[in-house]
Protein backbone atom coordinates (compact mmCIF):
# COMPACT_ATOMS: atom_id res chain seq x y z
CA UNK A 1 0.00 0.00 0.00
CA UNK A 2 1.26 3.72 -0.90
CA UNK A 3 2.51 5.46 2.14
CA UNK A 4 -0.38 8.31 1.17
CA UNK A 5 -2.74 6.31 2.74
CA UNK A 6 -4.66 4.70 -0.34
CA UNK A 7 -3.47 2.47 -3.14
CA UNK A 8 -4.13 4.43 -6.70
CA UNK A 9 -4.64 1.91 -9.40
CA UNK A 10 -1.11 2.37 -10.87
CA UNK A 11 0.70 1.05 -7.25
CA UNK A 12 -1.72 -1.55 -6.85
CA UNK A 13 0.23 -3.95 -6.45
CA UNK A 14 3.82 -1.65 -5.66
CA UNK A 15 5.80 -2.05 -8.93
CA UNK A 16 8.98 -4.35 -8.18
CA UNK A 17 11.64 -1.39 -8.53
CA UNK A 18 15.54 -2.25 -7.90
CA UNK A 19 17.20 0.26 -5.82
CA UNK A 20 20.30 0.78 -4.36
CA UNK A 21 22.08 1.08 -0.92
CA UNK A 22 22.46 4.16 0.86
CA UNK A 23 26.12 4.57 1.62
CA UNK A 24 26.88 7.31 3.86
CA UNK A 25 30.55 9.63 2.78
CA UNK A 26 29.75 8.87 -1.00
CA UNK A 27 30.15 12.21 -3.27
CA UNK A 28 28.14 12.49 -6.59
CA UNK A 29 28.55 14.72 -9.35
CA UNK A 30 24.49 15.67 -8.88
CA UNK A 31 22.04 14.16 -6.23
CA UNK A 32 18.55 14.46 -7.18
CA UNK A 33 16.12 14.85 -4.31
CA UNK A 34 12.75 13.11 -4.97
CA UNK A 35 12.10 10.02 -7.74
CA UNK A 36 8.70 11.20 -9.40
CA UNK A 37 8.94 11.72 -13.01
CA UNK A 38 10.91 15.23 -12.48
CA UNK A 39 13.38 13.71 -10.50
CA UNK A 40 13.88 10.18 -12.67
CA UNK A 41 13.97 12.06 -15.74
CA UNK A 42 16.52 14.51 -14.74
CA UNK A 43 18.89 11.92 -13.65
CA UNK A 44 18.31 10.29 -16.49
CA UNK A 45 19.56 12.90 -18.89
CA UNK A 46 22.20 14.08 -16.51
CA UNK A 47 23.42 10.02 -16.40
CA UNK A 48 23.25 9.70 -19.87
CA UNK A 49 25.48 12.86 -19.94
CA UNK A 50 28.48 11.38 -18.38
CA UNK A 51 27.46 12.62 -14.75
CA UNK A 52 27.97 10.60 -11.62
CA UNK A 53 23.97 11.19 -10.35
CA UNK A 54 22.36 9.53 -7.05
CA UNK A 55 18.20 9.65 -6.69
CA UNK A 56 17.13 9.74 -2.97
CA UNK A 57 13.80 9.07 -2.62
CA UNK A 58 11.80 9.47 1.01
CA UNK A 59 9.35 6.64 -0.07
CA UNK A 60 9.51 4.56 -2.64
CA UNK A 61 9.38 5.52 -6.62
CA UNK A 62 6.48 7.25 -7.53
CA UNK A 63 4.84 6.94 -4.51
CA UNK A 64 3.73 10.64 -4.11
CA UNK A 65 2.08 12.80 -6.92
CA UNK A 66 3.47 10.95 -10.14
CA UNK A 67 1.94 7.24 -9.01
CA UNK A 68 -0.94 9.20 -7.86
CA UNK A 69 -1.94 11.46 -11.06
CA UNK A 70 -4.24 10.60 -13.48
CA UNK A 71 -1.47 10.46 -15.93
CA UNK A 72 -2.83 13.03 -18.98
CA UNK A 73 -0.10 13.53 -21.58
CA UNK A 74 -1.53 16.44 -23.23
CA UNK A 75 -1.21 20.05 -24.91
CA UNK A 76 -4.79 20.61 -24.33
CA UNK A 77 -4.84 21.58 -20.14
CA UNK A 78 -8.37 23.04 -19.32
CA UNK A 79 -7.75 26.75 -18.85
CA UNK A 80 -3.88 26.75 -18.26
CA UNK A 81 -3.19 28.97 -21.30
CA UNK A 82 -5.76 31.36 -20.48
CA UNK A 83 -4.74 31.99 -16.87
CA UNK A 84 -0.97 32.03 -17.88
CA UNK A 85 -1.92 35.22 -20.66
CA UNK A 86 -3.73 36.88 -17.71
CA UNK A 87 -0.43 37.12 -15.59
CA UNK A 88 1.77 37.41 -17.98
CA UNK A 89 1.86 37.42 -21.84
CA UNK A 90 1.35 35.36 -24.78
CA UNK A 91 4.58 35.03 -25.71
CA UNK A 92 4.88 33.31 -22.33
CA UNK A 93 2.70 30.95 -23.02
CA UNK A 94 3.44 30.38 -26.44
CA UNK A 95 7.25 29.47 -24.33
CA UNK A 96 4.86 27.70 -22.40
CA UNK A 97 3.47 25.46 -24.76
CA UNK A 98 6.78 24.70 -26.50
CA UNK A 99 8.39 23.57 -23.53
CA UNK A 100 5.07 21.54 -23.04
CA UNK A 101 5.39 20.00 -26.69
CA UNK A 102 9.14 19.27 -26.37
CA UNK A 103 8.18 17.11 -23.45
CA UNK A 104 5.62 15.00 -25.15
CA UNK A 105 7.42 14.40 -27.84
CA UNK A 106 10.76 13.59 -25.66
CA UNK A 107 7.74 10.99 -23.67
CA UNK A 108 6.27 9.82 -26.50
CA UNK A 109 9.83 8.95 -27.99
CA UNK A 110 10.58 7.61 -24.91
CA UNK A 111 8.04 5.00 -24.71
CA UNK A 112 8.02 3.70 -27.72
CA UNK A 113 12.06 2.83 -27.70
CA UNK A 114 11.37 1.61 -23.88
CA UNK A 115 7.81 -0.57 -24.96
CA UNK A 116 5.74 1.45 -22.00
CA UNK A 117 2.29 1.38 -23.65
CA UNK A 118 0.52 4.62 -24.57
CA UNK A 119 -2.98 5.10 -26.00
CA UNK A 120 -3.31 7.77 -28.36
CA UNK A 121 -6.71 9.89 -27.49
CA UNK A 122 -8.69 13.15 -28.14
CA UNK A 123 -8.05 15.93 -25.25
CA UNK A 124 -11.53 17.80 -24.70
CA UNK A 125 -12.11 21.11 -22.17
CA UNK A 126 -15.67 21.45 -21.41
CA UNK A 127 -18.27 23.98 -20.02
CA UNK A 128 -20.61 21.98 -17.48
CA UNK A 129 -22.43 25.27 -16.69
CA UNK A 130 -23.71 27.94 -18.91
CA UNK A 131 -21.10 30.33 -16.90
CA UNK A 132 -18.21 28.36 -17.96
CA UNK A 133 -18.62 28.23 -21.80
CA UNK A 134 -17.00 31.81 -21.98
CA UNK A 135 -13.85 30.85 -20.53
CA UNK A 136 -14.08 27.64 -23.01
CA UNK A 137 -14.19 30.19 -26.05
CA UNK A 138 -11.18 32.09 -24.07
CA UNK A 139 -9.27 29.36 -24.38
CA UNK A 140 -10.08 28.04 -27.66
CA UNK A 141 -9.01 31.44 -29.35
CA UNK A 142 -5.83 31.78 -26.96
CA UNK A 143 -4.75 27.64 -28.26
CA UNK A 144 -5.53 28.57 -31.66
CA UNK A 145 -3.40 32.30 -31.72
CA UNK A 146 -0.25 29.95 -30.16
CA UNK A 147 -0.59 27.31 -32.95
CA UNK A 148 -2.67 24.76 -31.24
CA UNK A 149 -4.68 22.73 -34.09
CA UNK A 150 -7.67 22.78 -31.15
CA UNK A 151 -11.55 22.29 -32.44
CA UNK A 152 -14.91 23.16 -31.01
CA UNK A 153 -17.08 20.14 -31.71
CA UNK A 154 -21.13 20.72 -32.14
CA UNK A 155 -21.13 17.47 -29.02
CA UNK A 156 -19.07 15.48 -27.52
CA UNK A 157 -19.82 12.08 -26.00
CA UNK A 158 -20.46 12.77 -22.49
CA UNK A 159 -24.33 12.00 -21.30
CA UNK A 160 -24.39 15.29 -19.27
CA UNK A 161 -25.53 18.70 -20.34
CA UNK A 162 -22.18 20.54 -21.46
CA UNK A 163 -22.29 23.93 -22.15
CA UNK A 164 -19.20 24.54 -24.76
CA UNK A 165 -15.95 22.25 -25.69
CA UNK A 166 -12.88 22.38 -27.46
CA UNK A 167 -11.05 19.44 -28.53
CA UNK A 168 -7.28 18.44 -29.21
CA UNK A 169 -6.63 15.53 -31.43
CA UNK A 170 -4.05 12.75 -31.21
CA UNK A 171 -2.82 13.38 -27.80
CA UNK A 172 -2.34 10.55 -25.05
CA UNK A 173 -2.58 8.90 -21.35
CA UNK A 174 -0.37 6.38 -19.82
CA UNK A 175 0.37 4.03 -16.62
CA UNK A 176 2.67 6.39 -15.12
CA UNK A 177 4.14 4.03 -12.82
CA UNK A 178 4.87 1.68 -16.20
CA UNK A 179 6.64 5.03 -17.00
CA UNK A 180 8.99 5.23 -14.16
CA UNK A 181 9.75 1.88 -13.74
CA UNK A 182 11.21 2.11 -17.42
CA UNK A 183 13.15 5.06 -16.38
CA UNK A 184 14.66 4.01 -13.06
CA UNK A 185 15.83 0.67 -15.11
CA UNK A 186 17.32 2.63 -17.73
CA UNK A 187 18.51 5.61 -15.32
CA UNK A 188 20.66 2.71 -13.26
CA UNK A 189 21.77 0.85 -16.74
CA UNK A 190 23.17 4.33 -17.15
CA UNK A 191 25.52 4.61 -14.17
CA UNK A 192 23.26 6.42 -11.86
CA UNK A 193 22.56 5.56 -8.33
CA UNK A 194 19.00 4.88 -7.08
CA UNK A 195 18.38 5.57 -3.03
CA UNK A 196 14.73 4.75 -1.64
CA UNK A 197 13.51 4.97 2.02
CA UNK A 198 16.01 7.29 2.76
CA UNK A 199 14.64 11.28 3.78
CA UNK A 200 16.95 13.74 3.03
CA UNK A 201 16.23 16.73 5.69
CA UNK A 202 18.45 19.38 5.11
CA UNK A 203 21.16 20.68 2.61
CA UNK A 204 24.34 22.57 3.51
CA UNK A 205 26.69 24.23 1.26
CA UNK A 206 30.33 25.25 1.21
CA UNK A 207 32.58 24.08 -1.60
CA UNK A 208 30.52 21.23 -2.22
CA UNK A 209 26.88 20.62 -1.22
CA UNK A 210 25.91 18.19 2.11
CA UNK A 211 22.60 16.14 1.86
CA UNK A 212 21.69 15.13 5.70
CA UNK A 213 20.05 12.23 6.21
CA UNK A 214 18.53 9.84 9.28
CA UNK A 215 21.55 7.74 8.01
CA UNK A 216 24.03 9.86 7.57
CA UNK A 217 24.75 11.96 4.83
CA UNK A 218 26.12 12.34 1.57
CA UNK A 219 28.16 14.77 -0.94
CA UNK A 220 27.27 16.70 -4.42
CA UNK A 221 28.42 19.55 -6.31
CA UNK A 222 24.73 20.16 -7.83
CA UNK A 223 21.55 19.37 -6.00
CA UNK A 224 18.22 19.15 -7.66
CA UNK A 225 15.38 19.73 -5.60
CA UNK A 226 12.46 17.61 -7.30
CA UNK A 227 10.05 17.06 -4.20
CA UNK A 228 6.95 18.32 -5.43
CA UNK A 229 7.92 21.69 -3.63
CA UNK A 230 10.90 22.93 -2.41
CA UNK A 231 11.90 21.67 1.29
CA UNK A 232 14.47 24.01 1.81
CA UNK A 233 12.32 27.64 2.65
CA UNK A 234 14.89 30.11 0.37
CA UNK A 235 12.97 31.63 -2.06
CA UNK A 236 9.70 31.27 -0.02
CA UNK A 237 7.99 28.96 -3.34
CA UNK A 238 5.80 27.47 -0.38
CA UNK A 239 3.70 31.48 -0.21
CA UNK A 240 4.26 31.49 -4.35
CA UNK A 241 1.94 28.18 -4.96
CA UNK A 242 -1.04 26.07 -3.62
CA UNK A 243 -0.79 23.11 -1.98
CA UNK A 244 -3.81 21.25 -3.62
CA UNK A 245 -5.69 17.52 -2.57
CA UNK A 246 -7.78 16.10 -5.55
CA UNK A 247 -9.40 12.96 -5.27
CA UNK A 248 -9.67 10.12 -7.75
CA UNK A 249 -11.99 6.96 -8.62
CA UNK A 250 -11.88 3.63 -10.55
CA UNK A 251 -14.87 2.05 -11.57
CA UNK A 252 -15.55 -1.02 -13.55
CA UNK A 253 -18.90 -1.78 -15.02
CA UNK A 254 -19.63 1.97 -16.84
CA UNK A 255 -22.28 1.06 -19.49
CA UNK A 256 -21.44 4.85 -21.21
CA UNK A 257 -17.64 4.52 -21.52
CA UNK A 258 -16.03 8.13 -23.30
CA UNK A 259 -13.42 7.36 -25.44
CA UNK A 260 -11.33 11.13 -25.01
CA UNK A 261 -10.01 12.59 -21.81
CA UNK A 262 -12.12 15.18 -20.56
CA UNK A 263 -11.60 17.73 -18.04
CA UNK A 264 -14.18 20.51 -16.91
CA UNK A 265 -13.45 24.16 -17.24
CA UNK A 266 -15.85 25.25 -14.03
CA UNK A 267 -16.59 23.71 -10.62
CA UNK A 268 -17.26 21.31 -9.43
CA UNK A 269 -14.12 20.20 -11.75
CA UNK A 270 -14.76 16.44 -13.06
CA UNK A 271 -11.72 14.74 -14.99
CA UNK A 272 -12.66 11.97 -17.11
CA UNK A 273 -10.36 8.68 -18.62
CA UNK A 274 -10.11 5.37 -19.29
CA UNK A 275 -7.16 2.91 -17.98
CA UNK A 276 -7.07 -0.74 -19.12
CA UNK A 277 -6.53 -3.04 -15.72
CA UNK A 278 -5.81 -6.89 -16.69
CA UNK A 279 -7.57 -6.93 -19.77
CA UNK A 280 -10.70 -4.88 -18.24
CA UNK A 281 -11.62 -1.14 -19.75
CA UNK A 282 -12.15 0.96 -16.25
CA UNK A 283 -13.43 4.31 -15.85
CA UNK A 284 -11.36 7.24 -13.96
CA UNK A 285 -13.37 9.98 -12.89
CA UNK A 286 -11.57 12.90 -10.69
CA UNK A 287 -12.33 15.98 -9.47
CA UNK A 288 -13.16 17.57 -6.05
CA UNK A 289 -10.29 19.57 -5.47
CA UNK A 290 -9.15 21.61 -2.26
CA UNK A 291 -6.20 23.32 -0.79
CA UNK A 292 -4.63 21.27 1.68
CA UNK A 293 -6.51 20.87 5.23
CA UNK A 294 -8.94 23.37 4.16
CA UNK A 295 -12.16 21.63 2.65
CA UNK A 296 -16.18 22.33 3.43
CA UNK A 297 -16.86 18.56 2.94
CA UNK A 298 -15.20 16.14 4.80
CA UNK A 299 -12.45 14.07 2.38
CA UNK A 300 -14.82 11.38 2.72
CA UNK A 301 -17.95 12.96 1.45
CA UNK A 302 -16.17 14.22 -1.53
CA UNK A 303 -15.60 11.17 -2.66
CA UNK A 304 -19.25 9.75 -1.40
CA UNK A 305 -20.10 12.99 -3.83
CA UNK A 306 -18.10 11.75 -6.98
CA UNK A 307 -19.03 7.95 -6.33
CA UNK A 308 -22.91 8.95 -6.20
CA UNK A 309 -21.91 11.37 -9.67
CA UNK A 310 -20.73 8.43 -11.59
CA UNK A 311 -23.43 6.09 -10.48
CA UNK A 312 -25.93 8.68 -11.58
CA UNK A 313 -23.92 9.26 -14.79
CA UNK A 314 -22.13 6.05 -15.94
CA UNK A 315 -23.85 3.69 -14.15
CA UNK A 316 -21.19 2.08 -13.04
CA UNK A 317 -20.83 -0.95 -11.13
CA UNK A 318 -18.45 -1.47 -9.24
CA UNK A 319 -15.52 1.16 -7.37
CA UNK A 320 -12.16 -0.79 -7.69
CA UNK A 321 -10.00 1.93 -6.58
CA UNK A 322 -10.41 5.57 -4.24
CA UNK A 323 -7.07 7.49 -4.17
CA UNK A 324 -5.45 11.19 -3.84
CA UNK A 325 -2.89 13.25 -5.34
CA UNK A 326 -1.31 16.54 -3.82
CA UNK A 327 -0.18 19.38 -6.48
CA UNK A 328 0.94 22.48 -6.19
CA UNK A 329 -0.56 25.13 -8.19
CA UNK A 330 1.56 28.05 -9.61
CA UNK A 331 -0.55 31.83 -8.93
CA UNK A 332 0.35 32.75 -12.11
CA UNK A 333 0.18 29.39 -14.11
CA UNK A 334 3.87 28.53 -15.25
CA UNK A 335 5.99 26.49 -12.80
CA UNK A 336 8.85 27.84 -11.10
CA UNK A 337 12.21 25.86 -12.48
CA UNK A 338 15.80 26.85 -12.22
CA UNK A 339 18.34 27.89 -9.04
CA UNK A 340 17.24 27.66 -6.24
CA UNK A 341 18.01 31.45 -4.91
CA UNK A 342 20.35 31.86 -1.91
CA UNK A 343 21.45 28.62 -3.44
CA UNK A 344 25.09 29.73 -4.81
CA UNK A 345 24.06 28.32 -7.72
CA UNK A 346 23.92 24.32 -6.83
CA UNK A 347 20.89 23.51 -6.05
CA UNK A 348 17.72 23.78 -8.47
CA UNK A 349 14.38 23.26 -7.98
CA UNK A 350 10.85 22.58 -9.82
CA UNK A 351 7.30 23.33 -8.64
CA UNK A 352 4.06 24.52 -9.38
CA UNK A 353 2.97 21.91 -11.94
CA UNK A 354 -1.11 23.06 -11.27
CA UNK A 355 -1.88 19.68 -11.68
CA UNK A 356 -0.21 19.31 -15.05
CA UNK A 357 2.67 17.38 -14.32
CA UNK A 358 3.44 14.45 -16.97
CA UNK A 359 4.96 17.38 -19.31
CA UNK A 360 5.74 19.88 -16.90
CA UNK A 361 7.78 17.46 -15.56
CA UNK A 362 9.67 16.39 -18.23
CA UNK A 363 10.23 20.33 -19.22
CA UNK A 364 11.86 20.68 -15.85
CA UNK A 365 13.85 17.83 -16.61
CA UNK A 366 15.29 19.16 -20.12
CA UNK A 367 15.57 22.88 -18.43
CA UNK A 368 17.74 21.86 -15.30
CA UNK A 369 19.50 19.65 -16.83
CA UNK A 370 20.24 21.89 -19.63
CA UNK A 371 21.39 24.66 -17.58
CA UNK A 372 23.74 22.25 -15.96
CA UNK A 373 25.02 20.87 -19.07
CA UNK A 374 25.15 24.62 -20.83
CA UNK A 375 22.64 23.14 -23.56
CA UNK A 376 19.19 25.72 -22.32
CA UNK A 377 16.48 25.53 -24.51
CA UNK A 378 15.23 28.91 -26.07
CA UNK A 379 11.85 28.37 -24.88
CA UNK A 380 13.15 27.62 -21.23
CA UNK A 381 14.69 31.22 -21.24
CA UNK A 382 12.04 32.90 -21.74
CA UNK A 383 10.01 31.56 -19.01
CA UNK A 384 12.91 31.82 -16.62
CA UNK A 385 13.13 35.68 -17.36
CA UNK A 386 9.25 36.27 -17.26
CA UNK A 387 7.40 39.21 -15.73
CA UNK A 388 4.47 38.86 -14.04
CA UNK A 389 1.41 41.00 -14.28
CA UNK A 390 -0.87 42.74 -11.58
CA UNK A 391 -3.43 39.72 -11.69
CA UNK A 392 -0.25 37.43 -10.54
CA UNK A 393 0.36 39.23 -7.74
CA UNK A 394 -3.57 39.88 -6.75
CA UNK A 395 -3.24 36.00 -6.83
CA UNK A 396 -0.44 35.70 -4.16
CA UNK A 397 -2.03 38.09 -1.74
CA UNK A 398 -5.56 36.88 -1.81
CA UNK A 399 -4.37 33.41 -0.96
CA UNK A 400 -1.59 34.18 1.73
CA UNK A 401 -4.45 36.02 2.96
CA UNK A 402 -6.63 33.00 3.02
CA UNK A 403 -3.59 31.04 4.70
CA UNK A 404 -3.20 33.67 7.26
CA UNK A 405 -6.73 33.93 7.91
CA UNK A 406 -6.44 29.29 8.37
CA UNK A 407 -3.47 30.03 10.43
CA UNK A 408 -5.86 32.24 13.26
CA UNK A 409 -8.69 29.74 12.91
CA UNK A 410 -6.53 26.73 13.78
CA UNK A 411 -5.22 28.23 16.74
CA UNK A 412 -8.15 29.89 18.15
CA UNK A 413 -10.17 26.84 17.62
CA UNK A 414 -7.78 24.67 19.49
CA UNK A 415 -7.79 27.70 22.25
CA UNK A 416 -11.67 27.41 22.43
CA UNK A 417 -11.50 23.32 22.80
CA UNK A 418 -9.63 22.02 26.24
CA UNK A 419 -9.01 18.69 25.54
CA UNK A 420 -11.97 16.46 27.55
CA UNK A 421 -11.53 12.90 28.82
CA UNK A 422 -13.70 11.58 26.11
CA UNK A 423 -11.03 13.32 23.51
CA UNK A 424 -8.58 11.01 24.59
CA UNK A 425 -9.90 8.17 23.23
CA UNK A 426 -11.26 8.86 19.31
CA UNK A 427 -13.95 6.73 17.73
CA UNK A 428 -11.62 4.83 15.27
CA UNK A 429 -10.87 6.39 12.01
CA UNK A 430 -10.97 10.14 13.70
CA UNK A 431 -9.10 12.65 15.31
CA UNK A 432 -9.59 15.77 17.72
CA UNK A 433 -7.63 18.81 18.30
CA UNK A 434 -7.65 20.88 21.53
CA UNK A 435 -5.76 22.74 24.01
CA UNK A 436 -3.72 21.34 26.75
CA UNK A 437 -2.00 22.72 29.14
CA UNK A 438 -2.40 25.49 26.44
CA UNK A 439 -0.81 23.80 23.73
CA UNK A 440 -2.67 22.53 20.55
CA UNK A 441 -2.80 18.49 21.15
CA UNK A 442 -3.75 16.08 17.78
CA UNK A 443 -5.27 12.90 19.19
CA UNK A 444 -6.19 10.09 16.27
CA UNK A 445 -7.19 6.26 16.73
CA UNK A 446 -6.51 4.31 13.26
CA UNK A 447 -6.16 0.87 13.03
CA UNK A 448 -6.70 0.46 17.05
CA UNK A 449 -3.49 2.95 18.06
CA UNK A 450 -4.25 6.00 19.60
CA UNK A 451 -1.67 8.38 19.07
CA UNK A 452 -1.26 12.12 20.84
CA UNK A 453 0.99 14.41 18.93
CA UNK A 454 1.73 18.24 18.81
CA UNK A 455 -0.64 19.98 16.52
CA UNK A 456 1.75 22.66 15.41
CA UNK A 457 2.89 21.99 11.66
CA UNK A 458 6.84 21.41 12.29
CA UNK A 459 7.15 23.90 9.10
CA UNK A 460 5.99 26.85 10.09
CA UNK A 461 3.57 26.51 12.83
CA UNK A 462 -0.29 25.48 11.47
CA UNK A 463 -2.40 23.81 13.34
CA UNK A 464 -2.81 20.63 11.18
CA UNK A 465 -6.13 19.06 10.56
CA UNK A 466 -7.66 15.28 10.92
CA UNK A 467 -8.13 13.50 7.10
CA UNK A 468 -10.92 11.40 7.72
CA UNK A 469 -10.31 9.79 4.44
CA UNK A 470 -6.61 9.00 4.22
CA UNK A 471 -6.48 9.03 7.94
CA UNK A 472 -3.53 11.58 8.01
CA UNK A 473 -3.02 15.02 9.65
CA UNK A 474 -2.78 18.19 7.05
CA UNK A 475 -1.51 21.09 7.38
CA UNK A 476 -3.72 24.13 6.09
CA UNK A 477 -1.01 26.78 5.46
CA UNK A 478 1.37 24.93 2.86
CA UNK A 479 0.07 21.64 2.78
CA UNK A 480 3.18 19.56 4.84
CA UNK A 481 0.69 16.57 5.89
CA UNK A 482 1.70 13.74 8.63
CA UNK A 483 0.53 10.48 9.46
CA UNK A 484 -1.97 9.29 12.83
CA UNK A 485 1.31 9.03 14.72
CA UNK A 486 2.93 11.97 13.31
CA UNK A 487 5.51 10.88 11.11
CA UNK A 488 6.39 13.41 7.74
CA UNK A 489 4.52 12.58 4.54
CA UNK A 490 5.11 14.86 2.60
CA UNK A 491 5.13 18.74 2.03
CA UNK A 492 7.89 21.36 3.14
CA UNK A 493 8.11 20.10 6.28
CA UNK A 494 10.93 17.55 6.74
CA UNK A 495 10.67 16.82 10.57
CA UNK A 496 7.80 14.63 12.54
CA UNK A 497 4.96 15.97 14.83
CA UNK A 498 6.26 16.11 18.24
CA UNK A 499 4.72 13.25 20.75
CA UNK A 500 2.35 13.98 23.43
CA UNK A 501 1.23 11.60 26.40
CA UNK A 502 -2.61 10.95 26.33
Amino acid sequence: MSTNGLPSLWLDPPPAIETDEFESNSHYDVAVVGAGLTGLATALLLARAGRKVAVLEARSVGDVTTGHSTAKITLLQGTRLSTIVASHTEHVAAAYVEGNRDAQDWLLAYAAEHGVQMEHRDAYTYAGTQSGASAVRREFDIARRLGLPVQMPDAVELPYPTYAALSLPDQQQVDPVDLLTALARDLRQAGGVLIDRTRVTRVGRDETCELITPDGSVTADIVVLATGIPFLDRGLYFAKVTAQRSYALAFRGATRVPRGMYISADAPTRSLRTATRNGEELLLVGGNGHPVGRHQMEPSELIADLTDWAQHWFEVRERTHVWSAQDYVSHGGVPFVGKLPRGGGQVYLATGYSKWGMTNSVAAAMRISGEILDEVPPWARVLGTRVSKPASAVRYFRENAAIGIAAAQGWLGAELHPLKEEDRTPAEGTGVVGAERGEPVAISTVDGRTCAVSAICTHLGGIVRFNDLEKSWDCPLHGSRFAADGTVLEGPATSDLKQRST
